[in-house]
């Protein structure tokens, strides 16, 4: 391919102009539609909860980043529709075929918008979506219920060297200090049986390290004595977790809602039972696979717009292709999530299965109608 093919020219900035006013349009639209539930329950928090009004608005706004990862695809989807359907119905498209363009060059710059938007997604929901759910736990917790980050007692497992393991449990959770409440700390030896219990009053977290207060400890002897130290002013230990981990755990948080390196934190403590630890490698597979959605969605709009919506399609026509499109690749999508719970050795496959299989599906479509 010769450089000056790849070089922006008027063609291009005129086609991403044409997409840029029904991306935005479907922006809008599936937002409103995707945040009516939400909207209703602001209501129900003040009336019902009597939850402070701007309580529950900055629940709502915290919730929108999460909102539009979802969105955006869908958009681009539907403005891709859109784009495409009003050039093709106004003969534009004909008018630049007959004047040697081919349709692989106009459809390269809308593709590109696909990918960047891909990488502009995959950042909102690594960077943007758990800070985001972050605010909403502690406004939930602290302002609106006025209770503690836990709803149960909670518990930590970390394995000791030489094969050991040591359990902590606490009642609750200070979130100005990070702090745990009423600690009580076991550690057993390779062969399972009790060498230590403390109890402490709370446990502080300090330059990543925690710290017993007012502890006191029961030391379990090979000899079968016990040695006690009614109080030691200060432990430090490792719990195995720190407290955003502790806080994401024991909430039982969507990981959906987590970026990759915060669901792999949580795998990797060791402190998730089988069921969850499919649940949380499934999705930490699916969050690199799905951002690419966007991607995709163009791929497949291209030459749903040209062929089925020529003669300039309306909105409305548009928009149900783009509802039947998106409901189509989520059925796809959910279908493989289970295989890939079901089978975890292969769920980086799993999740990249929906994408595959829909680009080729638009690939063979844009080829031929690229043909006609």
């Amino acid at each position: 391919m010769r450089l000056s093919s790849l070089r922006f020219t008027i063609l291009d900035r005129y086609l991403l102009a044409e997409l840029a006013g029904p991306f935005v349009f479907g922006l809008a639209a599936f937002t409103m539609m995707i945040s009516a539930a939400q909207i209703i329950s602001i209501g129900r928090l003040i009336s019902d909860a009597h939850a402070p009004a701007w309580a529950a608005i900055e629940l709502f706004l915290w919730q929108l980043p999460y909102i539009e990862t979802l969105v955006i695809p869908m958009a681009l989807l539907l403005g891709t529709l859109l784009a495409v359907s009003r050039l093709s119905g106004d003969s534009e498209m004909t008018a630049m075929k007959a004047g040697g363009i081919t349709l692989y060059r106009i459809a390269a710059p809308l593709l590109v918008a696909g990918f960047v938007v891909s990488l502009v997604n995959l950042v909102l929901q690594e960077a943007v979506v758990p800070f985001a759910n972050d605010r909403i736990i502690e406004i939930q917790s602290t302002v609106v219920n006025r209770t503690s980050l836990f709803n149960r007692d909670l518990n930590v497992s970390a394995p000791l060297p030489g094969g050991g393991r040591q359990v902590t449990f606490a009642t609750a959770y200070e979130p100005h200090t990070l702090a745990l409440l009423h600690v009580t700390l076991i550690q057993y030896d390779a062969r399972g049986t009790t060498t230590l219990v403390a109890f402490a009053d709370r446990a502080e977290f300090l330059a990543d390290q925690w710290t017993l207060d007012n502890v006191s400890t029961y030391r379990f002897n090979p000899d079968g004595t016990v040695t006690a130290q009614p109080q030691t002013p200060k432990l430090q230990v490792d719990l195995g977790e720190s407290p955003t981990d502790l806080v994401k755990r024991v909430k039982n948080d969507n990981p959906e809602q987590m970026s990759r390196s915060e669901i792999a934190d949580i795998v990797h403590s060791g402190q998730l039972n089988k069921g969850e630890l499919r649940k949380y490698v499934t999705t930490y597979q699916e969050k690199l696979a799905q951002p690419f959605a966007c991607f995709v969605f163009v791929l497949l709009a291209l030459p749903f717009g040209i062929r089925n919506l020529r003669g300039g399609g309306s909105t409305s026509l548009g928009f149900g292709l783009a509802v039947a499109i998106i409901f189509v690749y989520y059925v796809v999508l959910t279908f493989f999530t289970y295989i890939g719970e079901a089978l975890l050795p292969l769920a980086a496959i799993a999740a990249w299965m929906p994408n595959a299989l829909f680009t080729v599906f638009g690939a063979i479509r844009l080829r031929r109608a690229a043909t006609v």
